[in-house]
């Protein structure tokens, strides 16, 4: 195993779309939920605890091995809002596209031809990992850390806020993304014997309803 592989799978320069959205902050922006520094932490903080510790829990049950049918399904219901949904398997089909050039592999074939409109992102990320030698932590820590880099990139542009005060906000988060991504683990390693429903599904509730309202806006900066 190299654990470099991380490193160019986390790269938010890894062309796998993930730029071309917000995680959800730029109805976060709109509806004045974020206005600077401090409420963009808090609103990172929400979203690390929620859909980042989803995401993590899938991305390292991948990693393991369970069923990525059930995996899938379990996604979708973890996901209430249709927009999310296709947002995530839109991201999903564009990182599979991106790893199968990156790390060549039958069982990444295998997904492209069972999913042809993508599987979820988190998925597939574990795949990916899996396909790049890296372990179940390792995913769960990628995915984790999109949850909240990616809002914080987005804010930027979105406020022309400080590049300091975002990464300042992500660094003072990492004791708390260490606890989520240990959580997410332990769930996968139990949904290994249990099942799927073993996987944690924290709710986001205005996430949610910020991504339909957002898909329905006729100019946006982000796809979500």
């Amino acid at each position: 195993m190299s654990r470099a592989a991380l490193l160019v799978l986390a790269d938010g320069r890894f062309p796998a779309g993930g730029h071309a959205h917000s995680g959800g902050a730029e109805a976060a922006v709109k509806a004045g939920r974020i206005t600077g520094g401090a409420s963009l932490e808090d609103f990172c903080r929400g979203r690390l605890h929620t859909a980042g510790l989803v995401s993590a829990s899938l991305a390292a049950a991948a990693v393991l091995g369970l069923d990525v049918r059930e995996l899938d399904a379990a996604a979708d219901a973890r996901t209430p809002s249709p927009a999310l949904r296709a947002a995530a398997r839109k991201l999903g089909r564009q990182l599979l596209r991106a790893a199968r050039a990156t790390w060549p592999g039958d069982e990444l074939d295998a997904v492209a031809r069972e999913f042809p409109k993508g599987a979820h992102q988190p998925v597939v990320l574990g795949l990916a990992a899996r396909a790049a030698g890296l372990e179940a932590v390792d995913a769960a820590y990628c995915a984790a850390y999109e949850s909240v880099s990616g809002p914080a990139s987005a804010t930027v542009r979105l406020l022309s806020l400080d590049p300091f005060d975002a990464t300042g906000a992500l660094a003072r988060l990492a004791p708390e993304l260490d606890r989520v991504v240990d959580r997410a683990v332990e769930a996968a390693r139990r949904a290994v014997d249990d099942g799927v429903d073993a996987l944690p599904a924290a709710s986001g509730p205005l996430l949610e309803i910020g991504a339909e309202a957002h898909a329905a806006w006729a100019v946006r900066l982000f796809a979500s």
